[in-house]
């Protein structure tokens, strides 16, 4: 069963909370927030951001596909429309401090933010990619959350929202450089993706399978991986520089100069090894990558 919550207000009923001070933008204290009464089990789908800090978690967790043991804080987060499964619970939780912060879209309507807040991939990782803070992270992300806290408790005058705005924006911004920070703080474990990966698209382009299924997408290899798309991407650009979905045109080009320059086969049956439908796709594609047509690109081994 999906549930959907559609508003903070309705957020706030099911955690038998009172009604909040702005019906838009809110931060909740997790520790006085009881749990879900009305809903047990199920798929839920919120109508909003949810950005959710907790803190004296004592059991193993998965942080950046790793398993450690961690007692400090983590930070988890969610975009409107997306499906949180909630399972009943066979032990009593621990009670842990934190927050939940909740901002609807139209919050955001008419202002640059309201773009902006799309393009941040941590919003779409999985739950076992959430962000593992430092002692002077946490601090960071804490202060700005009371101040935000602070000024949706106040009466609104015609700075409230300019200045709640600002606040989000640089929210939102730390916690950008503190998710990059988490690959580079995590090399070991970023490079054993990457040749997970680079070994999954060999395995890809050895096989017969793309003349039959076609080109796997990005959302395809990262469920075979394990990760989420947009964590995949994230991870690829810090290390690259280039999004999953040019590294795969990247490893695709590669094996199609091979192809081109040590065999005899035609550009055609290169293009339906390499699982492209049509000829013009596969020329396009590698023109626009290396300047050349497939064509000339032989020419030039001869």
């Amino acid at each position: 069963m999906i549930h959907q919550i559609k508003t903070i207000e309705q957020f706030y009923t099911l955690r038998n909370l009172a009604p909040p001070a702005h019906p838009l933008i809110s931060v909740i204290d997790i520790a006085s927030a009881p749990v879900y009464q009305q809903i047990e089990s199920g798929n839920v789908v919120f109508g909003f951001y949810v950005l959710s800090f907790k803190s004296g978690r004592t059991a193993n967790t998965n942080y950046g596909q790793q398993l450690v043991n961690f007692d400090g804080g983590v930070l988890g987060f969610r975009a409107p429309g997306q499906i949180v499964k909630i399972e009943p619970l066979k032990i009593v939780p621990s009670i842990a401090s934190g927050w939940m912060l909740c901002i609807h879209p139209d919050f955001l309507w008419h202002t640059p933010l309201a773009r902006k807040i799309r393009s941040y991939d941590f919003f779409y990782y999985d739950l076992n990619e959430a962000l593992f803070l430092s002692d002077q992270e946490q601090t960071t992300i804490n202060v700005l959350v009371e101040i935000i806290s602070g000024e949706c408790q106040k009466t609104t005058d015609r700075f409230s929202k300019h200045i709640a705005i600002a606040l989000l924006d640089a929210l939102l911004a730390y916690i950008d450089r503190f998710c990059q920070r988490q690959f580079t703080t995590n090399k070991v474990a970023s490079h054993q993706l990457l040749d997970k990966l680079d070994d999954l698209l060999t395995h890809y382009f050895d096989s017969e399978n793309l003349s039959k299924v076609g080109l796997p997408t990005v959302a395809v290899i990262a469920e075979e991986l394990t990760i989420s798309p947009h964590y995949l991407s994230a991870m690829l650009r810090s290390i690259t520089g280039k999004n999953a979905q040019q590294h795969l045109h990247e490893k695709l080009i590669n094996r199609a100069k091979e192809l081109l320059s040590t065999t005899e086969l035609s550009v055609s049956e290169i293009a339906y090894a390499l699982g492209f439908e049509h000829l013009q796709s596969f020329s396009r594609l590698f023109k626009t990558k290396t300047g050349l047509s497939p064509l000339t690109f032989r020419k030039s081994f001869n």
